[in-house]
């Protein structure tokens, strides 16, 4: 179904028209923090109560996306209600395959996040992937999945490795591809993506230096990653995210409209 842009509002719930809001400012904050790639990749998010899921349409910088003009899909990836725009932008089906794939099966998944950033494809393209170097990167210390490459996502077989490889886990790396993490709100999606893409940066800066390496303990590891985990600290996203939209608010609200 197609609909004025500006009318999305009109006819969307608002359980809908919140989630549109916050996934926007996703959105924002990824081009905010250079985690994008142009106008490719994708962030998703369930609208609540339903099997439909938001995306951006094909075309948009991250900096223009709006609560208006995201797509609404099926998890099948078709168009369920589309914004119509001066542009004509649909829906990447390499993006939907690989979002989708994991909202079928991942039902406390709200929200996903794909990204290639150059950190996260250096990390994707090394044998070893994310190293224990730091506080950081210790978060996610033995909870990592690895996919391997199989080519752009277009081929509908591929959903079941996906799937297979993800498994219950919260982040994942595609190998020599990208970075995609998974949280039960947009904000924890967010903090996950963000803290493992730091934890790739001072990875690569670190490896760059040509210095002997000072790895951590096993203890450690084990502790830093225990304690951090969200059943000891809580959903780190959550406590960060008001922070996180009055910046938005402070620099342009437009993601809002």
């Amino acid at each position: 179904m197609q609909v004025q842009i500006e009318k999305v509002r009109e006819r969307v719930s608002p359980e809908e028209w919140t989630t549109r809001v916050e996934l926007a400012a996703c959105y924002r904050l990824v081009h905010h923090y250079g985690m994008t790639d142009l106008i490719y990749n994708h962030i998703s998010a369930r609208v609540p109560g339903t099997d439909h899921l938001l995306i951006n349409a094909y075309g948009y910088l991250y900096s223009e996306i709006t609560a208006s003009n995201l797509v609404t899909i099926d998890l099948n990836g078709d168009e369920v209600l589309a914004p119509q725009t001066p542009h004509g932008y649909g829906v990447n089906q390499a993006g939907a395959l690989i979002h989708t794939a994991v909202h079928q099966v991942r039902h406390d998944a709200m929200c996903v996040i794909h990204t290639h950033t150059r950190a996260g494809m250096a990390v994707s393209a090394i044998e070893e992937g994310l190293l224990p170097l730091t506080q950081t990167a210790m978060r996610f210390y033995n909870a990592v999945a690895y996919h391997d490459y199989e080519g752009p996502a277009l081929n509908p077989d591929e959903k079941a490795r996906l799937q297979r490889d993800l498994g219950e886990h919260d982040v994942m790396i595609l190998r020599n591809h990208g970075l995609l993490a998974v949280g039960p709100s947009v904000a924890e999606a967010f903090n996950r993506i963000y803290w493992l893409e730091m934890a790739c940066k001072a990875q690569v800066d670190a490896l760059s230096m040509g210095r002997k390496l000072n790895m951590p303990t096993q203890q450690a590891k084990e502790v830093t990653a225990d304690v951090l985990h969200p059943k000891k600290r809580g959903l780190l996203g959550k406590r960060a995210w008001p922070a996180l939209i009055r910046m938005l608010d402070s620099i342009d609200p437009s993601y809002a409209r």
